[in-house]
């Protein structure tokens, strides 16, 4: 990203427009899709958009191609990924949505996190005999849902910023829900690894008609949703929070063992948000502080590579990953210890990032060797404040979560980087009767063993890995980054930007680049890709990856070049996203 793509940028557009594929056409009428005519790349001189479903990707470049900024875009989005995408994110779960105002030059963000309800107590993920209630079990309870924050962050976002009523922006939503539409390879599998799950809710009648899991192409209707998204359009989230939905809502987590009340829907309110920031290569990167755990250790992993001068060795070399692993091992040691929300304990953001702390964290990796005993350190000695918990062991039974991220950018400057999220796929599997939406695990982000940063408490945030991320260069924003994937969030934006920035790679290449994953000595993950003998040399030097490589992660990522004009989209190729760009007559 230090110039090598400017002039590509220029011949690219150029290419696109002649070869007639941008701006995209393509539109979900009734039941006639055409996925084929989407690509995971595009370029645009007046807006883009980058989302992991086409039919989403469509819908917010259309309120952009009339009219609408950045923000009713990523609004408009949300309700369709709900309806395309549900067992990714919806109303019935929460994210945190950055926001650059072109007009005034400010980062924001909506942070919808979900809550938990007055009712939820620090041992509740533990059994009668004090132990950790197994993963698959806590996760499917009604004790896993945190009250939903999306619906009030979208309201918030377009009090804020937007132009278009969002009456106006979830009707798109309502006709795809209402008339179906053709469903994809992702949420066909989704179904199919789910199905014994869904078969306990409500949610069987949607997704197994006749006790049979949908199939690719098999068209979807979701009536219910739509109803529920037609009382919304119609009622603002008042309906959502304060009237037949909440009471729906409440009495079924209370069906399935937990403790929400509408009176938790009724107060819940969302946090509007500075950004976390900090320096890279002469880059200024803006990320998601706590309650999310995203931020501060994506900054300070990059603290911590920062003068290793990665870009010495090869993109595919040993030393690159093994230097990866190695930093990701000492930040997640640190993110055990030391995150949690802000509102309830103190959070040593200060002392993780201080120069003095990354030095002590940088002494403890060698080329030679992997570091036997990566623990947290002690960040608390550049502080003021002291810790009020305590550091506890936790079990190691947690799944890796799955959401999805979507950027927008248009032509006044507006910049906006969303995580969304019900945590697992389908989230807990419970789907309200009737109203057609699913409900989160959020709660089962909290530590099951209590008495740590991250412990429940009533009306507190589990902590979170989820990172929406702008980085910018003399004050203005040149990219845009996220990802699903749980914990592995942090790294899969972290690898990209490094790929971007310290490999000077074109985003899309760093989007696909293979990455890794590693959070202590027992966990190790990576894509296909890496050479067999890189990772025989790592596991030689004391690294445990496995013979099997698996996916990390789905990147949506915008780069935006101010010499040019120019917007690129890229969509992760780990899922079937979309980028849109958007042109209009007369654009220079």
């Amino acid at each position: 990203m230090r110039g090598s793509w400017k002039a590509c940028f220029a011949v690219l557009f150029s290419v696109l427009l002649i070869v007639g594929t941008l701006p995209f056409s393509a539109q979900a009428k009734g039941k006639e899709v055409d996925y084929g005519k989407y690509s995971q790349v595009a370029v645009g001189k007046d807006g883009m958009v980058a989302t992991a479903h086409p039919l989403a990707s469509e819908i917010g470049a259309e309120v952009l191609r009339t009219g609408g900024n950045a923000i009713d875009a990523a609004v408009a989005i949300q309700f369709a990924l709900n309806v395309v995408e549900p067992m990714m994110s919806g109303i019935g779960g929460g994210g945190f949505m950055m926001v650059y105002d072109g007009k005034t030059k400010e980062t924001t963000i909506i942070n919808s996190r979900e809550r938990a309800p007055e009712g939820a107590t620090p041992n509740m993920f533990l059994d009668k005999d004090g132990k950790p209630i197994p993963f698959a079990e806590r996760s499917t309870g009604g004790t896993a849902v945190g009250v939903p924050g999306t619906l009030k962050g979208l309201e918030t976002a377009l009090e804020k910023w937007g132009t278009r009523p969002m009456q106006q922006l979830i009707s798109p939503a309502i006709e795809l829900a209402d008339k179906g539409f053709p469903i994809e390879s992702v949420l066909a599998d989704a179904i199919a690894d789910n199905q014994e799950m869904l078969s306990r809710t409500a949610a069987k009648d949607v997704f197994l008609p006749n006790g049979k899991p949908l199939e690719d192409g098999d068209i979807l209707v979701q009536k219910d949703l739509a109803n529920t998204f037609k009382l919304i359009r119609s009622n603002g989230t008042d309906a959502f929070y304060k009237g037949p939905i909440a009471k729906a809502l409440a009495n079924t987590v209370q069906e399935f063992g937990g403790s929400m009340t509408t009176a938790d829907l009724n107060k819940y309110e969302v946090t509007i948000d500075e950004p976390i920031w900090g320096d890279y290569q002469g880059y200024q990167i803006a990320s998601m502080p706590p309650p999310s755990s995203g931020g501060v250790f994506l900054l300070q992993m990059l603290k911590i590579l920062d003068d290793y001068n990665l870009s010495q060795y090869d993109v595919k070399s040993w030393e690159k990953y093994h230097l990866l692993a190695e930093t990701m091992h000492l930040a997640y040691a640190d993110r055990a210890a030391y995150a949690g929300d802000p509102e309830f304990v103190n959070v040593p953001l200060k002392g993780l990032l201080h120069p003095d702390y990354i030095k002590e964290r940088q002494k403890l990796i060698s080329l030679d060797r992997v570091n036997p005993n990566p623990t947290a350190g002690d960040p608390w000695k550049y502080e003021t404040d002291t810790a009020n918990y305590q550091i506890t062991k936790q079990p190691s039974d947690r799944k890796y979560g799955e959401t999805t991220h979507f950027t927008v950018t248009d032509r006044w400057g507006n910049v906006v980087s969303n995580t969304t999220t019900i945590e697992q796929l389908f989230g807990t599997g419970i789907m309200v009767p009737g109203y057609g939406f699913m409900l989160n695990n959020e709660l089962t982000d909290f530590d099951a063993v209590p008495g740590g940063a991250n412990e429940v408490q009533p009306n507190k945030r589990p902590l979170s890995s989820m990172t929406p991320t702008i980085v910018f260069k003399d004050d203005k924003p040149v990219l845009t980054v996220g990802s699903p994937g749980g914990p592995t969030i942090i790294t899969s934006v972290l690898q990209t930007i490094l790929y971007a920035i310290e490999y000077d790679m074109e985003l899309k290449a760093a989007v696909e680049e293979p990455r890794i994953y590693t959070n202590n000595l027992s966990s190790y993950r990576y894509e296909s890709g890496i050479p067999a003998e890189v990772i025989k040399k790592l596991n030689d030097l004391g690294h445990k990856f496995g013979t099997s490589p698996t996916t990390i992660g789905n990147v949506q990522s915008i780069l935006i070049d101010h010499d040019n004009g120019i917007f690129k989209g890229v969509a992760d190729s780990s899922r079937n996203g979309a980028a849109i760009g958007v042109n209009f007559k007369g654009s220079r």
